[in-house]
C-alpha cells in the first residue's frame, strides 16, 4: 500500500499546489515548502493517518521520502 495519492491529496489542500507537480521525485523545496512549512505537515500526516512519526530527525527531501516514511511507520505500528 502506498500513500501517495493520501499525501498528494493533503498537499494540494495545505499548499494550493498542482497536482501534476506532486510527483514522488520532486523536491519539498522545489515546490515551495520550508522547513516550517514541513514540520507542520508532519503533523497532519500523524492525524491523517493516525501514526506517531519518530522523534529523531528524518531526512526529508522529496515526496517519496514522505511517502517512504509514511508507509513504513503505518507497516510498524500495525504490525
Amino acid at each position: 500500500m502506498s500513500s501517495l495519492a493520501t499525501i498528494q491529496r493533503m498537499m494540494v489542500e495545505q499548499f494550493d499546489l498542482k497536482l501534476e507537480n506532486l510527483t514522488p521525485e520532486a523536491t519539498l523545496e522545489s515546490l515551495g515548502l520550508d522547513s516550517l512549512s514541513v514540520i507542520e505537515f508532519m503533523f497532519n500526516l500523524e492525524d491523517e493517518f493516525k501514526i506517531k512519526l519518530p522523534d529523531e530527525r528524518v531526512e526529508i527531501k522529496t515526496l517519496q521520502d514522505v511517502i517512504d516514511l509514511v508507509d513504513r511507520i503505518i507497516a510498524e505500528q500495525s504490525a
